[in-house]
């Protein structure tokens, strides 16, 4: 949740007496209850409607845009269950900072519902992918300009460029592909996009493994984490790779699916168990669970967009 960040008081006010009698804020659980519902949700119309049709490796790809979509709307109830601190991060020349964190978090819960369901989820995943590009055009580059040595400042603006592309690879899967390369052209740039940021991200793996791998932000791996060293070096041979693959379309549509799975092997056995360690620390817990599973969703929808027949030695 290091997209914008803020909240709806009026609606915590009015669902404060709802959770009186649990003993965490109403921020916290809002945001529990949001990734708890769209899990549920998604899960039983996956496996409903569409897990039977895939074989092998490929049933974990239906599963892609749940993990992708289940951190969007957990970054939508943050916006509108904590607001005070999303107004700083809205850049100081735009008029009525509450009102765009608002907008931003109503519109990430409608994309996050709309992917799942797949109800104009073309137009949603579009609409998603063009404001999540926006953030990294008026937000992040100018930080970058301001503050070229940071190095957390390229990786937050890598993550939201990979998840825009990956929104806009989810809507080019939804169009029919054309005769004459079977892709809509709308994959090619999502592939780009997060083939450059696994490779970044892997880099970073490597000259810093104190760090939690996968995406690299601001947080040291706890050394009570078993193999903390190998799961930086494993997570940055693997970005690598497979970025690199992704990236020159190489086996691209089976490196993709194996970097959505590692990323997800360490959702599971390094940020699960950070989150356990102190659940109710959102922004040191559950916001870099969605973080690297969104980015595992990216890698999966990506996948899953890429066609067989594109995705070979010769084409690039």
């Amino acid at each position: 949740m290091h997209m914008l960040k803020g909240g709806f008081r009026f609606f915590a006010h009015n669902h404060r007496a709802a959770i009186a009698s649990f003993p965490i804020s109403a921020h916290v659980f809002w945001t529990y209850f949001s990734a708890v519902v769209l899990l549920a949700m998604g899960l039983a119309i996956i496996v409903k409607n569409e897990l039977a049709q895939r074989r092998g490796i490929e049933k974990i790809l239906p599963l892609g845009r749940l993990f992708f979509a289940i951190p969007m709307a957990v970054f939508g109830t943050d916006h509108l269950t904590d607001a005070s601190n999303v107004a700083r991060v809205v850049p100081s020349w735009m008029p009525a900072h509450l009102f765009w964190t608002y907008l931003v978090g109503v519109a990430l819960i409608a994309a996050a519902l709309s992917i799942i369901l797949k109800r104009h989820a073309r137009l949603a995943a579009i609409l998603l992918g063009s404001m999540l590009l926006l953030f990294v055009v008026m937000m992040h580059i100018p930080n970058i300009v301001a503050q070229p040595r940071e190095g957390i400042l390229w990786v937050t603006a890598l993550r939201d460029l990979a998840f825009s592309g990956s929104a806009f690879a989810f809507a080019g899967s939804q169009m029919r592909p054309r005769p004459a390369d079977g892709a809509p052209w709308l994959v090619t740039p999502g592939r780009f996009v997060v083939g450059a940021t696994a490779l970044f991200f892997g880099v970073e793996d490597f000259l810093h493994p104190a760090t939690a791998p996968g995406v690299p932000l601001d947080i040291i791996t706890p050394t009570w984490i078993p193999g903390h060293l190998f799961w930086a070096y494993l997570s940055g041979a693997v970005l690598v790779a497979c970025g690199a693959c992704i990236l020159v379309n190489v086996k691209a549509r089976l490196a993709a699916t194996y970097l959505g799975i590692m990323v997800l092997f360490l959702v599971l056995f390094i940020y699960l168990p950070i989150l356990f360690s102190n659940p109710s620390d959102i922004d040191n817990g559950l916001n870099y669970v969605v973080d690297t599973l969104a980015f595992s969703g990216a890698s999966l929808v990506l996948a899953d967009a890429i066609s067989d027949r594109t995705s070979h030695v010769t084409s690039v």
